[in-house]
């Protein structure tokens, strides 16, 4: 059974007479366990389908459906909240909040959701820990490496055991070593706790650690080929 259905999903954008058909009637299942990469050149539409799969932005027409819940039928509270207990984010430019050492922007994500600051901060801890970061709990994110920040966001994805994880071109700012370091990482965390990933990425080196690969271009899908046997 699909983890998220995807069915007929179309984004048109609209300014004054002009209007631009971002997706055009998409079609898709995503499984539980999985790392799935969308793949495609610029301007093909990555983004767009990952906002309106996640909850960020709201389709024209069509449904997502994820644990078997009508995604864009939810009032705003509603959506928000079951994104924050079933999501995770991760961002090409790490969106850190560069006040706070490392171990306050993870806690942060689970402060949020209401978890006390003894509870908040031992799964940090623990979540840093498993990123390769524990060294670097104290550091404010101008201390840290491109790659030693990217962990740190992946850390705030994980930190409250999302059932699922959107990445939005996790290795765009990285050099091609940080990279692949970063996705053998997201692998390892994906084998170890079955989360699903989902990645947008225009870089087939990102894409082959994948489990399928959904391959993207002018707003609709071109084909999704396997490529790694998804363990269950």
């Amino acid at each position: 059974m699909a983890f998220v259905e995807v069915r007929d999903l179309s984004k048109t954008y609209r300014s004054g007479e002009v209007s631009v058909e971002a997706l055009k009637g998409v079609s898709f299942d995503i499984y539980e366990g999985e790392i799935l990469a969308i793949l495609g050149p610029s301007g093909c539409g990555k983004s767009t389908l990952l906002n309106c799969l996640s909850g960020i932005d709201t389709p024209t027409e069509g449904k997502v459906t994820v644990k078997g819940v009508d995604l864009h039928s939810l009032k705003d509270d509603e959506k928000t909240r079951f994104r924050a207990m079933n999501m995770g984010f991760v961002f090409q430019f790490y969106n850190l909040i560069p006040v706070l050492k490392a171990v306050e922007n993870v806690e942060l994500a689970m402060l949020t959701m209401g978890s006390n600051e003894k509870k908040a901060r031992e799964a940090a801890m623990e979540i840093l820990a498993k990123v390769n970061l524990r060294e670097r709990e104290h550091y404010l994110p101008s201390r840290l490496s491109g790659g030693e920040r990217q962990r740190v966001s992946i850390a705030r994805a994980l930190v409250h055991r999302p059932a699922i994880v959107w990445a939005d071109e996790p290795t765009g700012a990285l050099d091609t070593k940080t990279s692949n370091d970063l996705m053998n990482l997201i692998t390892e965390l994906n084998e170890t706790f079955n989360q699903t990933f989902v990645i947008v990425t225009h870089d087939e080196r990102v894409s082959a650690f994948s489990n399928r690969v959904l391959h993207m271009d002018s707003g609709s899908i071109l084909k999704i080929e396997e490529n790694k046997e998804l363990k269950v």
